[in-house]
């Protein structure tokens, strides 16, 4: 007779403190309790911690049988239905997956994308903000591995090099670009919520310069940009200044585009002389393109229908990974634990982790991206 498979588990906290090695042993030992010890093992530490992560790794794989675990520097977490902004303290997934044959490795110079992985499955991407190539990353995995979706985030811990970091069981405290990891044989769905509505009319962009569009359906793209404010509702109009990006179409293949159809990008800067607008990316003549508009209702509006409609698709996950932009939080929405609670109230007492970002990755249209102002969820089936 064949063996039973093990169910898979998962377990989630969330700890708010300084470095206690009791409090860390205990969790460790609580979260083994729950899941019979991890696979892997998911953790975001704020950076007062990173003097004390080899003894913080040895905890989770003596006392909490963690097999792997990886991590990066956060200065704000999330877990179920709870997000902490600016706090020491750490953020914590167990996942006991048997035989699922996760690989983990660190992103440096020595490292190569594995070219012997199945093509199907999800990866999951921690990266420095000041050391991370995330295009050059990103171009190369949307190449080798099509399809496959790939999640994470950039550390956050301010802007002093040493409070930015990531690290892996092998190699303890990783001062490097960041580390990669890759589930095989698991369904990895998500959702990317970029939190933006289109507004005015999609447009053809007629003329560009690199990350300059000059031209936009014929018309000079700052014109296009200002009648397209002065179209907005008065209400529309008062939280419009500073918060009007561009949507760049993901795909053309689309009759009617919608939200979530377009790659939302930062305006850098505009010129009413040349009419020309910059913009954070590199757009291309023929590409479509919508002005979006960034603020709190439709934050929030996106990602409960984006959860909503992923609860109704697959039904309730074993885990999530919850990746926010430092954007979000309280300072967006003007109240705690938001998108946490909508992730609980979509699906329920659901195990999470996760943090604050520097910048998100998730798939828009099947290619995958690092986006701004987002809250990109790899959610575990």
């Amino acid at each position: 007779m064949n063996a039973p498979i093990a169910p898979r588990r998962a377990a989630s906290r969330v700890c708010l403190t300084q470095w206690d090695e009791a409090v860390v042993t205990q969790t460790a030992r609580d979260l083994k309790a729950e899941t019979g010890g991890a696979s892997l093992a998911l953790v975001f530490v704020s950076p007062d911690f990173r003097s004390h992560l080899k003894e913080f790794i040895e905890i989770l794989q003596v006392d909490g049988h963690a097999k792997q675990v990886v991590g990066c520097s956060a200065d704000g977490f999330i877990g179920v239905g709870q997000e902490d902004e600016d706090v020491s303290g750490f953020s914590v997934l167990f996942l006991n997956l048997p035989d699922d044959g996760i690989g983990t490795w660190v992103i440096d110079e020595h490292f190569q994308i594995p070219r012997d992985r199945p093509a199907e499955g999800g990866w999951l991407v921690l990266g420095n903000p000041l050391r991370l190539n995330a295009q050059a990353l990103l171009e190369d995995m949307n190449r080798i591995y099509p399809g496959v979706p790939l999640y994470g985030g950039l550390a956050t811990g301010g802007w002093d090099a040493g409070n930015l970091f990531t690290f892996h069981h092998d190699a303890g405290l990783v001062d490097s670009a960041g580390v990669a990891i890759h589930f095989p044989r698991l369904v990895l769905q998500g959702i990317v919520s970029q939190g933006c509505q289109p507004i005015g009319e999609p447009y053809t962009i007629t003329q560009v310069d690199k990350d300059v569009v000059l031209g936009v359906g014929g018309r000079r793209a700052y014109d296009v940009l200002v009648e397209t404010y002065e179209n907005l509702p008065e209400d529309d109009q008062k939280v419009a200044k500073g918060n009007i990006m561009a949507g760049l179409a993901a795909s053309e293949y689309r009759d009617d585009f919608q939200r979530g159809d377009f790659l939302v990008r930062n305006i850098i800067g505009g010129d009413p002389k040349t009419g020309a607008l910059k913009i954070g990316a590199l757009p291309r003549v023929g590409q479509t393109i919508q002005f979006q508009l960034r603020e709190k209702d439709a934050a929030d509006e996106d990602l409960r229908v984006r959860s909503e409609a992923l609860r109704m698709r697959e039904g309730v996950p074993l885990a999530m990974l919850c990746f926010s932009c430092g954007g979000r939080g309280q300072g967006l929405f003007g109240v705690p634990n938001h998108d946490a609670g909508i992730l609980q109230d979509t699906f329920g007492e659901v195990p999470v982790a996760g943090f604050f970002c520097n910048g998100e990755f998730g798939p828009v249209a099947g290619v995958n991206f690092l986006h701004g102002y987002t809250a990109a969820v790899a959610v575990i089936y």
